[in-house]
């Protein structure tokens, strides 16, 4: 075979193989990613303008979170947030609205505690999503109605779904749920 044939039969093929290995490592993103966010992965693609650049945002953020020192918590201090969720529980009974806003303060806390960034609510969605991302709709559901109930809109029934969104992250968050994950040395 002439030199001219050997390479009219090899590149095509060369070719061929690198597209099939790209396909491949995009799949695999793709798949890592909706298996890593969760409903969270839907929801950016949604609001993104092309699967590709949510794909990007998603990557951005756990290049992010990789950074952050998300440690879990000592057993005196999940014991003592244990005690003040049971605090805020039954201040519920007298004092919902307050409740509420207590236990938002109280998930913030404990985000902070575990390495968390808490200084805006949207970086807060973007972190949590990483590892937390199958409840951090609870989290979006409770923040609004403790927004509804600082303009005293809320109605019982509501803020009572509000503890309940609470709860979920708060006890993902205090149990380590999640991999937690440290950044690198």
């Amino acid at each position: 075979m002439s030199t001219g044939t050997l390479l009219a039969i090899v590149i095509p093929i060369a070719v061929v193989v690198v597209l099939i290995a790209a396909a491949l490592a995009l799949f695999l993103r793709h798949r890592a990613l909706r298996q890593r966010f969760g409903p969270e992965y839907e929801r950016t693609v949604d609001g993104a303008d092309s699967r590709l650049a949510a794909e990007r945002e998603l990557s951005a953020r756990e290049k992010r979170h990789d950074k952050l020192d998300i440690k879990p918590l000592p057993d005196h201090l999940r014991e003592r947030y244990s005690r003040d969720w049971d605090h805020v529980q039954h201040e519920f009974v007298d004092r919902p609205e307050d409740a509420v806003h207590d236990a938002d303060h109280l998930v913030t806390s404990l985000m902070q505690d575990r390495g968390y960034p808490t200084e805006s609510y949207d970086q807060q969605l973007k972190d949590l999503s990483v590892e937390h991302g199958r409840t951090l709709e609870h989290y979006r559901a409770a923040h609004e109605i403790d927004t509804l109930s600082a303009s005293h809109k809320a109605t019982t029934e509501q803020l009572r779904g509000a503890m309940v969104h609470y709860r979920a992250l708060f006890d993902e968050l205090l149990s380590d749920g999640g991999q937690t994950r440290h950044a690198p040395a």
